[in-house]
């Protein structure tokens, strides 16, 4: 790596990577994957070489990957520093998607665990739900309507889906750190994968999630909403016939509890008009990562 004058200092080097300077100074410690040489007053100095270092390593965690994991491959490709490949990561999260899909049409658990398996030891857990399992959802939903697959080759994979997801959830403790987050399909939705994968990143953030899965019966969520007070309250649908139903609910809660936040989300969304998305935009969640983030930092 080449050698260039020291000339940035860790606010300087916050400011122009969005990195907090305690976030630096953990990995540096951690990782030694830079080594700023220091002022007469002991102040961490930083030069261009450093900058593209930390600049390749953000774009590897913004992609999915762990800090951890993304200096690994620094060390193992350093020479990629200069110019990285931003597709390598996409190409790779389709193949191991391909394998994984295969593996369940054919009903072989056992390669599915694997392939699975190998996905989390690469990725985040949000990475592998979101960017992996998401996509195969919505395959094997248009393979199913399009009567290329059979109902068992669908409820099969779901089921592998729905165990794999649902463990993980499962395992997360809820720490109470940010508000409670009660979640649920809307009025006859039994298709709860999606929501499944959002209730894993609510609770991966930090949120106290309460996770109903498929629909309950009318009038229950009232009691469950002044039982547990939730900040939040998600409802996912999947079939397009049952939106609106779903959102007649959301209003009507809207209206009796007006401190809560009501997010809509799930497939059937988004085959919506652009008009029809715009009468009900306060209430779309959103499809992906990003979406996500962005609703609930408006909220």
């Amino acid at each position: 790596m080449a050698t260039t004058k020291a000339k940035y200092n860790i606010k300087a080097v916050s400011q122009m990577l969005g990195i907090q300077p305690g976030t630096l100074r953990a990995w540096e410690r951690r990782y030694k994957m830079i080594r700023p040489s220091r002022n007469e007053a002991g102040h961490r100095l930083y030069t261009d070489d450093h900058i593209k270092v930390l600049k390749w390593l953000l774009e590897k965690v913004d992609k999915g990957f762990t800090i951890s994991q993304a200096v690994s491959l620094l060390e193992n490709n350093e020479d990629t520093v200069t110019s990285p490949d931003h597709s390598d990561n996409k190409t790779q999260l389709d193949m191991i998607g391909d394998e994984l899909l295969t593996c369940l049409l054919a009903f072989n658990e056992k390669e599915a665990q694997r392939q699975l398996d190998h996905a989390f030891t690469l990725f985040t857990p949000e990475t592998v739900a979101i960017d992996i399992i998401g996509p195969i959802l919505v395959k094997v939903g248009d393979l199913w309507e399009k009567n290329q697959i059979t109902s068992a080759h669908e409820h099969f994979a779901s089921q592998f889906i729905r165990t794999r997801i649902g463990m993980m959830v499962l395992s997360i403790p809820s720490d109470g750190v940010l508000p409670k987050a009660l979640l649920v399909c809307g009025p006859n939705e039994k298709h709860e994968l999606g929501l499944l994968i959002f209730a894993l990143f609510l609770k991966r953030k930090g949120y106290d999630v309460v996770y109903l899965g498929q629909s309950i019966a009318g009038g229950d969520i009232d009691i469950v909403i002044d039982e547990i007070e939730p900040a939040y309250m998600f409802m996912s649908c999947t079939l397009k016939k049952n939106i609106p139903t779903t959102i007649r609910l959301a209003e009507s809660l809207r209206s009796q509890y007006p401190d809560i936040k009501i997010g809509l989300g799930g497939y059937a969304y988004d085959r919506l008009s652009d008009l029809d998305k715009k009468r009900i935009q306060p209430f779309i969640v959103g499809k992906s990562k990003n979406d996500w983030e962005r609703w609930l930092q408006s909220s």
